[in-house]
């Protein structure tokens, strides 16, 4: 395999892409990252990384950085992630996620770098009718986010067919946990997703936590999701670059998630456990653009890379988040 080239990382102040940054510089890879600091963080970031405030639509700018940092391939994590707010808000959505993701690869193209991982989700199946989605599962997103990353993946199976660029789309499922050597987490105030939200419930920084929907087709009710663990998703990055450049004439698409479902209410229980307190639980009507269960087959990654999780387990994943909360409070001065 060619040398470890540098990586430019968009969006390596959020939160996924944080623990990207860690997992590259852990492997010895040389790192830059790129971010608008709308919603990440400047202290996510290493100081010893190179960092540049900025767009990803902005071609000067990626020229540059492609040029100074010698930039060999880029993972794209830049965008926005809240389903309900991309049915209110399509535009934004189809704005950060589409139009903007065309101009990175772009800049991309322009300039030579040959390999791109990208950010993709579990959103792009929509409602699937099987109990889990394989990469062949049928695409038809329910909600503008999953329309946005899937016009991406389409963007990228189309340059990659015309230019020199092979890539790797990664699927994600629901992602959640923390470094698990505190040196990151989830960091955005009022952030949705489930576990970070039960774990500021359990450390009293919310006086519950909503259930949307208690009328799915699941067996409690509930919504079913299967959770990843941001570290082991982190990891599998880094898997899937070495993968693209052992075969230069090979792209990926691979769904990233353990095989498992859980129940909003079953997660509620595991941090009540993990905790050993009671979280209030306010039961409120569905969201729109949620499925009722969404569940991976993580067949393909794990014949494809060497990925083997080494976090799976939901009261580990609750564990790290709560660890990182705990410590995200100290930084900001409330505990």
């Amino acid at each position: 395999m060619d040398k470890k080239c540098p990586v430019l990382v968009t969006g390596g102040a959020g939160y996924i892409g944080s623990h990207a940054v860690l997992a590259l510089r852990d492997a010895n890879w040389p790192v830059a990252v790129i971010d608008n600091l709308v919603t990440g963080f400047r202290f996510a970031v290493p100081d010893d990384v190179a960092f540049y405030e900025g767009d990803i639509a902005d071609a000067e700018l990626l020229a540059r950085i492609f040029s100074e940092q010698n930039i060999g391939a880029v993972m794209h994590f830049a965008g926005s992630v809240v389903v309900p707010e991309s049915v209110a808000n399509p535009l934004k959505y189809y704005d950060n996620n589409t139009a903007r993701s065309r101009d990175l690869i772009a800049a991309v193209v322009a300039a030579g770098v040959p390999h791109m991982i990208f950010s993709s989700t579990a959103a792009t199946y929509g409602i699937p009718d099987v109990p889990a989605v394989t990469e062949d599962t049928p695409l038809n997103p329910i909600n503008p986010y999953g329309w946005s990353k899937l016009m991406t993946e389409r963007m990228l199976a189309d340059t990659a067919a015309a230019h020199d660029l092979n890539y790797c789309a990664l699927r994600y499922f629901n992602v959640a946990g923390a470094d698990p050597e505190g040196r990151g987490g989830q960091s955005t105030a009022g952030a949705t997703h489930l576990i970070k939200v039960a774990v500021e419930a359990a450390l009293g920084t919310r006086e519950s936590v909503g259930v949307f929907g208690t009328d799915y087709d699941t067996p409690d009710g509930t919504g079913v999701r299967d959770y990843i663990h941001v570290s082991d998703l982190a990891a599998a990055h880094v898997l899937a670059l070495e993968a693209l450049m052992a075969q230069p004439t090979r792209s990926l698409t691979m769904n990233c998630g353990y095989g498992r479902g859980f129940s909003v209410l079953e997660v509620l229980d595991a941090v009540d456990r993990v905790t050993n307190g009671t979280i209030t639980r306010d039961l409120q009507p569905r969201r729109a653009g949620d499925p009722d269960s969404l569940i991976s087959d993580p067949s393909r990654i794990k014949a494809t890379l060497p990925w083997r999780p080494r976090h799976a387990d939901l009261d580990t994943i609750i564990a790290h988040a709560l660890a990182w909360e705990g410590k995200l409070a100290r930084m900001r001065g409330n505990a």
